[in-house]
Formats: structure tokens, C-alpha cells, sequence
């Protein structure tokens, strides 16, 4: 399992309590789980893709580029402002419900960045999860899965954060999530393979430990959309 060397619940999130004391450990949030978004520093942005402009060969005060740094300092801040929030606070609000099937959220589409080359990858997430007498409401799942994705990503450890997450928050019996996405720096740099596709999956509870549970989830996901 990956996780993150700075939590132990492979989250990629500080370990939470449910306190407010847990929550502010995370950077840009505030005690009573209210978001606080700290200032981007939009001008050292700008100052840094005008050097980058001027070391690949270009003039950043030709017309066309004069207000780029600009663009790209507020684009920045907009796909990464995952970093400021905590996914966990979609999942303090449950339902108590004796529902015990299969709850599955199937192309949940997603836009992150990966931080090898810092290009864009996108693609969709399906999220399923066999509840313990409490359900999330349907949105909070496409919540989850986007503050995750708005940040410098790796498609292996988005998949773990978001099953480990409902798992861990949720108190779910079993937990699915197959992630699949195209990637820029294979499809416009490096090998250049279009059209290739990055597929994972992270399986948890009763969906790892009983076969039949899993081949359920796993039809449930792969089969085809009704037109």
C-alpha cells in the first residue's frame, strides 16, 4: 500500500481524531474545521514563469505573453487548491440507514496534475462502498474524489487516499476504487502514446476478503453505460 511519509493512515492527510486540534494540522485550516484558504503567492509564481519563458528561449514582453506569468500564477492556485482543504469534512455528515448493498458512484470525472512534470492528467473515478448502517450523501463522494485530485498527484496515491479515506471515515464494511486516466507526459512527451490509459484500483474489507463481493463491485463498475 503507498502511503504518505507524513501520515500514518495513508490518507495523505494528518491523522484525524475527529478533533479540532487533528484538523489543524493541516496547513490552511483553522480550528472547527473551518477552511481558512491561505494566500498564494501569485507574484513568486509570476516571477517564475518569466525566467522559465526567458530559459526556454522566449521574450515574456512580447504582446502575446506579457500577462501569462499572471494566468498561470491564478491557474496554479485554482488546480491546486486541493492542498488547502481537508476531504474529510465531507464525510462528517452521515445517515444513518440500515441499507447493507452495494452504494456505487461510477464515473465521478476528475482533472489533476501529476508532480513528476507537473502536466495534467484526467480521467474518472468510480467509488463503491458496502455501508455499516451509515451512508454519505452522493455528491460528498465527487467531493472527495476532486480536493484529492487538486493537488500535485500521483494516480497511485489518489487511489489509496480516496478508498482509505471512506473506509476510515465512513466505517464501511468494504470500499472500491478503480481510477482510470491519460496521461500529458506520456501522451505529448516521452514515449508520446496517445489514446494509452493508466487503470488502478484499491480494494478494502469485505471487497478484498470475499471473492464474490469483489466480482460483484468489480461487474458493477466495468459494466456498460445504458443510453
Amino acid at each position: 500500500m503507498i502511503t504518505d511519509p507524513i501520515t500514518s493512515n495513508g490518507s495523505g492527510l494528518p491523522p484525524s481524531d475527529g478533533s479540532d486540534s487533528a484538523v489543524a494540522q493541516r496547513p490552511g485550516l483553522s480550528i472547527g474545521n473551518k477552511e481558512r484558504k491561505p494566500p498564494v503567492d501569485h507574484k513568486r509564481i509570476e516571477r517564475a514563469v518569466r525566467e522559465i519563458l526567458i530559459a526556454v528561449g522566449e521574450d515574456p514582453d512580447r504582446e502575446g505573453l506579457l500577462e501569462t506569468p499572471a494566468r498561470v500564477a491564478r491557474m496554479y492556485a485554482e488546480v491546486f487548491s486541493g492542498l488547502h482543504k481537508d476531504p474529510r469534512i465531507h464525510l462528517k455528515r452521515v445517515f444513518s440507514e440500515s441499507y447493507d448493498e452495494i452504494v456505487l458512484l461510477k464515473d465521478i470525472e476528475f482533472q489533476s496534475m501529476c508532480e513528476h512534470h507537473l502536466l495534467p492528467f484526467h480521467g474518472r473515478a468510480h467509488v463503491g462502498y458496502l455501508p455499516d448502517g451509515k451512508v454519505v450523501g452522493l455528491s460528498k463522494m465527487a467531493r472527495i474524489v476532486d480536493e484529492i485530485a487538486r493537488r500535485p498527484q500521483v494516480q497511485e496515491r489518489m487511489t489509496e487516499a480516496v478508498a482509505n479515506m471512506m473506509e476510515q471515515e465512513l466505517g464501511a464494511r468494504g470500499v472500491v476504487v478503480m481510477v482510470e486516466a491519460s496521461h500529458s507526459c506520456m501522451t505529448m512527451r516521452g514515449i508520446r502514446k496517445s489514446g494509452s490509459m493508466c487503470l488502478t484500483s484499491a480494494v478494502r474489507g469485505v471487497f478484498r476478503d470475499n471473492l464474490s463481493s469483489r466480482a460483484e463491485i468489480l461487474s458493477l463498475i466495468m459494466s456498460p453505460k445504458h443510453s
